[in-house]
């Protein structure tokens, strides 16, 4: 969070204007969900200070990152839903810290069932049981032409390579999009600001995602075409960058946000869906926003809201869509303590804090939830907070909200022939998967993991297990191009 406000504090100057967007701001609020659990609290020993959202693997379990550890220099780790951690790996295990320190950002899981990921200088593997190999250093090449600080996460393109930013380091400043296949060969595909300033195409980028379309799209925390506020952009795998909005469009105080610190999120609907995380001097608090693959933004809603801010303030990390329909989210502070939120927004914009962090004494349910929301396919949340827990090292948590189990399909598009993995609760004794109907062969790997391939004949739609329990359906439809 520190970094993110002083990086703002360094951009918060001059407001232009750009285009018109529309306001629409609508609240219930239910406060203190009753079904809210603090799973591990870090005490130092096994990690602290983790930032990043989790991701859940084929195992069925749940791994993370912290930014600090036993040593000072961060941990990957892995939980399980019931709450049993287990550190995978502590960075600067290696002399010179060859194997990197300090991850900021969430892991991937590949398809090959390895994890991928960053440290504030290099993008790493790791096996699920803690295998780490350094696949690249950041700012091996002269003068730093491949740039540093990878803070953001990566992500696995539908043809196997990752894809990834970095934020800007003190070298080359402004930061890039970059490609790297799983044995570790990069690729600068884009650099930010390589025109010089004031950064028409943006600086500083989150986290990207992969469209339906095949492109890649993302925000910037700083700059644009009319002003220091940040951007979304577009960009292909080849690296042509399009920027499809610049914040602060509606001029000061920048009712349609400014500063997003995450990425983006595509929903069923097609369109993208996002925060910004507002300024350094609280004069914005921050936004939900809607914006289409062509760059019409709508704000849904502008947090701050309610009284001292009850609804939340300075979100920073992504939306997650739920199998309701619904976006599910964090923001950093606020709430009716102070220390941030949970909250569910529908499409249309009609927000519902589900939490407020730091309700029990001394915090130990957590403060400051900076990595967001993942939704496990038993259908709860997890999230992790940065501080607060039994030893003010931060948390992993769970919500329930009452929604039901599902499957999910990794990768989630796919030619007839393409082998998939499914990932679910309780798969044993499934007598059945089918892609929108059409029957795949299958093996059941183990309770959590279905191996299968697209069958001849698939067409885009829903993937559904049938198990003993009942019929699983996948959150998403899965994609045959």
């Amino acid at each position: 969070m520190k970094r993110i406000v002083t990086e703002m504090s360094k951009l918060n100057f001059g407001k232009m204007t750009y285009a018109v967007v529309v306001l629409s701001v609508t609240t219930a609020i239910s406060l203190h969900a009753q079904s809210f659990t603090t799973l591990h609290s870090f005490d130092g020993t096994d990690g602290g200070g983790p930032e990043a959202a989790l991701v859940q693997a084929t195992n069925g379990d749940l791994y993370g990152t912290t930014n600090a550890g036993a040593n000072g220099y961060g941990t990957v780790f892995k939980i399980t839903p019931a709450g049993t951690l287990t550190t995978v790996h502590s960075f600067c295990s290696q002399s010179g810290c060859t194997d990197g320190e300090f991850p900021t950002a969430g892991l991937v899981q590949g398809t090959t069932g390895d994890l991928y990921g960053t440290t504030s200088g290099t993008a790493f593997k790791i096996t699920p049981n803690g295998t780490l190999t350094t696949l690249y250093n950041f700012c091996s090449q002269g003068g730093c032409t491949d740039d540093e600080e990878p803070l953001a996460g990566l992500v696995q393109a539908a043809k196997g390579d990752l894809y990834g930013t970095t934020h800007g380091g003190v070298v080359t400043g402004f930061g890039t999009v970059f490609k790297i296949t799983p044995s570790g060969t990069p690729t600068t595909l884009y650099s930010f600001c390589s025109g010089g300033t004031p950064c028409p195409d943006g600086a500083y980028p989150a986290g990207l995602v992969q469209a339906t379309n095949g492109d890649f799209y993302g925000t910037t925390n700083g700059f644009g075409p009319t002003g220091t506020e940040g951007t979304v952009f577009k960009i292909t795998p080849g690296g042509t960058l399009t920027t499809l909005y610049s914040f602060c469009a509606q001029g000061f105080p920048c009712t349609d946000g400014e500063f997003p610190a995450a990425g983006l999120v595509q929903a069923t609907n097609g369109d993208f869906y996002g925060t910004t995380y507002g300024d350094a001097n609280y004069l914005n608090y921050g936004t939900v926003f809607k914006i289409t693959p062509s760059g019409t933004l709508t704000t849904l809603y502008s947090f701050c809201a309610q009284f001292a801010c009850a609804d939340g303030e300075f979100p920073a990390a992504a939306l997650v869509q739920a199998t309701d329909g619904n976006f599910y989210g964090t923001t950093s502070l606020g709430g009716t303590k102070g220390y941030g939120t949970i909250f569910k927004i529908t499409p249309s914009g009609t927000l519902t804090t589900l939490y407020s962090f730091c309700s029990q004494t001394g915090c130990t349910d957590g403060e400051i939830p900076y990595g967001g929301l993942i939704q496990d396919t038993n259908g709860d949340f997890y999230g992790t907070t940065e501080g607060g827990g039994a030893a003010n090292d931060g948390t992993v948590f769970s919500l329930s909200v009452g929604l039901g189990p599902f499957v999910a399909t990794r990768p989630t598009s796919g030619d007839a022939g393409t082998a998939i993995k499914i990932l679910g609760t309780n798969l044993t004794g499934a007598t059945s998967v089918t892609f929108n109907g059409t029957p795949a062969v299958f093996t059941v790997v183990r309770p959590s993991e279905i191996a299968t391939t697209v069958p001849t004949g698939a067409t885009t739609g829903k993937v559904q297990v049938v198990t003993p329990g009942g019929t699983l359906s996948s959150n998403v439809s899965f994609r045959v191009p």
